[in-house]
């Protein structure tokens, strides 16, 4: 195997960052209730990983809403504004992982299908440069699990999406990684993994450093079991408390 550091790191946001998920779900059934509507916490799983326009037509759909998509969108996007700037709370290792990117000379981009001034709430918490480019869902025409927005970010840090590695928590980003060309690392959070995904799925960022990116396979690579030597997959295990699995 190479230790060749990727090109870059792009990372998800919501769960794969900051574990804003349960924000949204508070989030989602606040504003039905004030539609008298009903809404459970199934239905808010349902939309994890969805760009919010196509999550609001299910929202309004399922709730019997008389608001558009639009207005659901701009109803939740300043609650969640609000709620992130009194309250943030970083997925475990994520923050360290982007110093060491940093330290090392890795680009990073935040990829994320929640709005422009959402991201910036999240990303004015970090240090300055911890990303050198933010995409948005309200600045992609398609998104995840197209691959625009992993192809929109790769390009504006000038490299090819093979050379990369995504961060996702989620199948449905995971899938536009995994369609943009470049490597996948996934953390499971509050759903769970499609099992046919071509990814490594590690249970935690914690004590990840950028090298250790290097070891996740390639898409269409033999499986992170034989494609890793055994120092790198003790190294995966006393990091995260386990071996990578490869999803195929």
């Amino acid at each position: 195997m190479t230790s060749t550091l990727p090109a870059a790191v792009l990372w998800d946001m919501d769960g794969t960052l900051v574990d804003t998920e349960p924000d949204w779900i508070v989030c989602e059934r606040a504003l039905v209730d004030t539609q008298g509507g009903t809404w459970t916490t199934e239905d808010s799983l349902g939309l994890v990983g969805l760009d919010l326009l196509t999550a609001a037509a299910h929202i309004r759909e399922r709730a019997g809403l008389s608001m558009t998509p639009e207005q659901i969108v701009s109803w939740m996007v300043d609650w969640m504004v609000d709620r992130v700037g009194r309250k943030l709370t970083w997925q475990p290792g994520a923050r360290e992982l982007l110093r060491r990117l940093k330290a090392a000379g890795v680009p990073c981009a935040l990829v994320t299908m929640s709005y422009r001034r959402m991201a910036e709430a999240v990303v004015r918490s970090l240090p300055a440069g911890s990303f050198a480019a933010v995409v948005t869902g309200d600045e992609v025409e398609h998104g995840k699990p197209h691959p625009e927005p992993y192809l929109t970010a790769a390009a504006l840090l000038g490299v090819e999406p093979s050379e990369c590695v995504v961060i996702e928590d989620t199948s449905t980003g995971a899938a536009a990684g995994l369609a943009a060309g470049c490597r996948v690392l996934v953390v499971p959070h509050v759903v769970d993994i499609d099992p046919d995904l071509d990814v490594t799925i590690v249970p935690s960022l914690a004590g990840l450093r950028p090298v250790d990116l290097a070891a996740i396979p390639r898409t269409g690579a033999a499986p992170a079991a034989s494609t890793l030597d055994g120092s790198d997959r003790s190294k995966f295990r006393q990091m995260t408390g386990a071996a990578p699995r490869r999803r195929r």
